[in-house]
């Protein structure tokens, strides 16, 4: 690949992705990834078994599909979709010949940052919003794996806009021209938060629904799923297993958000 990036100011000229050792590396601190949940790196973590579960479930139905990218929602927000984003990409990560690239395309409430412990000024809704070209400032390779990050970061930026225009177009466009070895996940608004996940939607191969136990009925779900069509529900995951962190068979996350703490700038 050449160094140069292509110079999309002018219309229709496309983006380059930058191949992950062109980002900066990045150490996460182990005892921030447990207090966020973020487990499934390691496959000795009595929590992180669920994850493996779903990755081979995950990759199973990429290839049966051709799928290439891969969205996370849920029908509202305080669902734990990041929270499962960030496990998916780890799990991921760790297996051989594979590229796992994570976007977070929920601008308004940001989270992957947090949740991996990345701290910034200028994240992908800089991009997004056309104030840098060069994915390489933006991207961070987790160290030891095939994960790379790319977070946005605190913004009071009008999300529709970015998504909704050429450049998000061309963005995904660049996104496909990647080996066949690379994972793309798109971390999503949730469904009923705004319209920003149908325009995304729009963009992906298929998505991924989180489903809160005890608090998402049937309706919110089939709703959603509406709402996204014509884009494949790879699937669902149910998440707030009662079962608690110490069942060996399901994993608990956090506390219920309503649609006023989604639009809060205050977390």
């Amino acid at each position: 690949m050449s160094d140069q990036l292509a110079p999309s100011a002018l219309q229709g000229a496309p983006f380059r992705i930058p191949a992950p050792n062109e980002t900066a590396l990045f150490t996460p601190d182990p005892k921030l990834l447990e207090a966020q949940h973020v487990v499934a790196f390691s496959n000795r973590h009595l929590a992180s078994r669920p994850f493996s579960l779903l990755r081979s479930q995950v990759v199973k139905r990429m290839a049966a599909g051709g799928h290439r990218i891969i969205g996370v929602t849920s029908p509202a927000p305080g669902a734990g979709k990041s929270f499962l984003t960030a496990n998916l990409a780890a799990t991921l990560s760790r297996l051989p010949g594979k590229q796992v690239l994570v976007f977070d395309l929920d601008i308004r409430r940001a989270s992957l940052a947090q949740n991996f412990g990345l701290v910034g000024e200028a994240g992908l809704e800089r991009f997004l919003a056309g104030e840098t070209d060069d994915l390489r400032k933006i991207g961070r390779h987790v160290e030891g794996t095939n994960l790379t990050l790319y977070p946005c970061y605190s913004n009071d930026l009008d999300s529709m806009p970015l998504l909704a225009g050429d450049r998000f177009d061309r963005f995904v466009k660049a996104l496909r021209t990647l080996d066949e070895d690379t994972i793309i996940l798109f971390d999503m608004p949730p469904v009923f938060a705004n319209d920003d996940a149908m325009v995304i939607a729009g963009h992906v191969d298929a998505y991924l629904m989180v489903i809160e136990q005890g608090r998402t009925n049937q309706k919110q779900v089939t709703d959603s799923i509406r709402l996204l069509d014509p884009a494949e529900c790879l699937g669902s995951v149910l998440n707030r297993y009662d079962g608690g962190v110490t069942d060996p068979y399901g994993y608990s996350y956090g506390g219920y958000g309503k649609y006023t703490d989604y639009f809060s700038k205050e977390d």
